[in-house]
Formats: structure tokens, C-alpha cells, sequence
């Protein structure tokens, strides 16, 4: 009996799935319409760029090339957060910009790194609008002024672009799309966009907001301890009283290159269980769910039962379906949506992983750094 049950319940776990008002699986919200490559034209003088760096001075030269072709005017602040590989001399080498480098001072109790030192850039902008952009992505010609455009014909005080990863290796191929997917599940555009202040979500590589939202909010301090930062900051935004807007771009790409399986587990693991507010009930029940979702319809296709292979064919049709509008916005190969089940297994073991090192006394280790419970 229960070999029909899992894959019966798989099945309608991706109906439901599919059949969800807000469709999250859905790409109703992407920059790229709004993006006009006139960057010559482009005034930018009301945006200032702040760019928080640890040791990137391998990146740096191509950020700050982006940031070059998108106008006239862009004041840009690098805060250089203690790198030990010559970062700030890097960025001062930029030649067209207008670019400040401060020298980050050493992190203060109960603040997490990126964080301070985005703080630190904040103080000394000006403008009305900041940027804050990671040091390891690429804005395309055009995509400032058309964050610029969209913030203001929506009234939106906070927009940020979920940046487009690299996915030309069989990692990145099999796991990045699925890593987007899942984001988009947890914090699903269509409701992050909507009025409730219940739901918020930002994408932390590229977020353009109102100055002024820093004073309202109580300054990045109110959210100093914040592991997933972005999500954090666009709650305390909406929370506040301003709309938000939160879509995907394949213009807005990150550099980083995640060469194989383990740089991608370890950027996730560093936050998978704070997704889950470090309940192990959370984590039992995320499991369970998981379990059922992702390995039952593949493995149902062995149980010698007709009807267990029938609805487990259901359900894995129904779990590619979801995935592909994904792999379609990203141009990749729609034959990795029948390695999906794969990549959710793979997720579930970062998760736990996560888990793991949160009981060992490790809350997150990234960039060096290492965040005690």
C-alpha cells in the first residue's frame, strides 16, 4: 500500500505545486524589458554604488568595468573589508569612475561582515538613491538606468535582480537553475511584489534603494546579525511602509565561478538551516517533504507495481514541468529538469550539512570568516 501512497502523495504535492495563485514557478518578473543600452545618455548622478569587498581583487577589474558603461555621473564607494590580496589597490587602478575606496575597519561584535561593511559605505552617501551591488557581479549596458526607471514608474523605494549565476559546468548546470528555483519557492516574486508586509524578499547582489529608507529603518544595525541579509533588509523596508520589487535578469550575472560540487555546497550550507530558523522540527519536516517530492517518482518506476510507476511517472512529469520554465529563462538544455530529482537530494544534504555545522557550534563560515552560534 504504501508503494502507491508516496508516489500518489508526490503527485499531488506537484499539482499543487503548479496549481499555486502566485505561481512561483512562473518568470512574471524580469528586468530585462525595461533595459534600454543607451548608457552614454544615462544621467546617474542621483545613484551611488556601494560595493563591499573582501579580497576580490580578481573580480574587482570587472565589476567596476560594468559599472563604467552604464552613464555619466555614478559615484561609486568600494569598501574595502580587510583584504589581504591587494583589493583596494585593484579598484583605485579603475580609470572613469568616480570611486572612493575606504578602508573597512575590523568587525565589530554581533555584525556579519558583509553587512559592516556596506555600513560603512552607507555613511558617506549623498545621493538619493544607493546601489548596493557584491563585488563579483556584472551589470550589462543600460541595466542602472532601467532599475532607475522602474523604481520610479512603480513606485517602488527598493528594487532588486536576482543575478543570472554562471552555469556552464555540470554543477552549475545541474544545481544553479534548481538554486534559483528554490529561492523563488521560498520566497515566491508575485507575493514579495504585493502590498502584504508579510512577504519580502531581495536578492543581495544588486539592490537599489531610497537613501533615505536607511534612517527610517534604524540603519543596517537593525539588521547587524543578519546571515540572509537581503531578505532581511527588504522585511524591514516593506515593513516600513515602501513597496518593494524583487525580479530576475539574465543582464544582472554573477562572476564568481563555483568550479565543482563543493564550492556550491558550501555556499549554500552557509544559510540553509538559518531558511529554517535552526528548528530541527523544521528540519525533520522539510526532510520528509523532500524525501517525498524528489527521489519517490524516479525510484517508484522500480517497485514492480504498474500503478506506483504510473504515478510516479505523474509526478516526475509534473516536478519537470514545474522546472522548466527555469531552465528555459536561463537557456539551458531542458533534459536537466529529469536530473532535478538529483539536484533536490543534493539540497537536502547542504541543508543538513548546514545543520550540522550550526550543532557543532558553527552558525556560518564564508569568506574566511567563521560566525559562532
Amino acid at each position: 500500500m504504501l508503494l502507491i501512497i508516496l508516489p500518489l502523495l508526490s503527485l499531488l504535492f506537484w499539482l499543487i505545486v503548479l496549481l499555486l495563485p502566485w505561481q512561483p514557478w512562473r518568470n512574471r518578473y524580469v528586468l530585462e524589458k525595461q533595459v534600454e543600452v543607451q548608457p552614454d545618455h544615462a544621467d546617474l548622478s542621483q545613484v551611488t554604488v556601494v560595493i563591499p569587498a573582501r579580497n576580490e581583487a580578481g573580480l574587482l577589474p570587472t565589476t567596476l568595468s560594468g559599472l563604467e558603461a552604464q552613464g555619466r555621473s555614478l559615484q561609486v564607494i568600494l569598501v574595502d573589508d580587510c583584504s589581504s590580496d591587494g583589493t583596494a589597490e585593484v579598484a583605485r587602478q579603475a580609470a572613469g569612475l568616480n570611486l572612493t575606496v575606504v578602508q573597512g575597519q575590523p568587525l565589530p561584535p554581533g555584525w556579519a561582515g558583509k553587512l559592516w561593511a556596506l555600513e560603512q559605505g552607507v555613511r558617506r552617501v549623498r545621493t538619493r538613491y544607493a546601489l548596493l551591488l557584491d563585488a563579483d557581479i556584472l551589470l550589462a549596458p543600460g541595466v542602472l538606468e532601467a532599475l532607475l526607471r522602474l523604481a520610479r514608474a512603480e513606485r517602488r523605494a527598493l528594487v532588486s535582480v536576482m543575478a543570472a549565476l554562471p552555469m556552464e559546468r555540470f554543477w552549475e548546470n545541474l544545481l544553479t537553475p534548481a538554486f534559483i528555483y528554490f529561492f523563488k519557492m521560498l520566497y515566491p516574486f508575485s507575493l514579495a511584489n504585493g502590498a502584504s508586509p508579510r512577504f519580502a524578499a531581495a536578492a543581495g547582489g544588486c539592490i537599489l534603494l531610497e537613501t533615505r529608507l536607511f534612517d527610517q529603518i534604524g540603519g543596517l544595525e537593525s539588521i547587524r546579525g543578519a546571515l540572509i541579509d537581503d531578505c532581511a533588509l527588504a522585511a524591514k523596508v516593506k515593513r516600513a511602509g515602501a513597496r518593494i520589487w524583487i525580479g530576475q535578469s539574465r543582464l544582472v550575472t554573477g562572476i564568481r565561478p563555483y568550479t565543482g560540487l563543493r564550492d556550491i555546497w558550501n555556499m549554500v550550507a552557509r544559510s540553509a538551516y538559518t531558511q529554517l530558523g535552526y528548528s530541527p522540527i523544521l528540519l525533520l519536516l522539510c526532510s520528509l517533504i523532500l524525501l517525498i517530492l524528489f527521489p519517490i517518482p524516479p525510484l517508484s518506476l522500480f517497485t514492480g507495481r504498474p500503478e506506483a510507476a504510473a504515478l510516479g511517472l505523474l509526478a516526475w512529469a509534473a516536478m519537470a514541468l514545474s522546472y522548466l520554465p527555469t531552465l528555459i529563462f536561463y537557456r539551458r538544455n531542458p533534459i536537466w529538469a529529469l536530473l532535478f530529482p538529483l539536484a533536490g537530494m543534493l539540497y537536502l544534504g547542504m541543508t543538513w550539512s548546514s545543520a550540522l555545522r550550526y550543532y557543532r557550534g558553527q552558525r556560518s563560515r564564508w569568506k574566511e570568516r567563521t560566525y559562532q552560534r
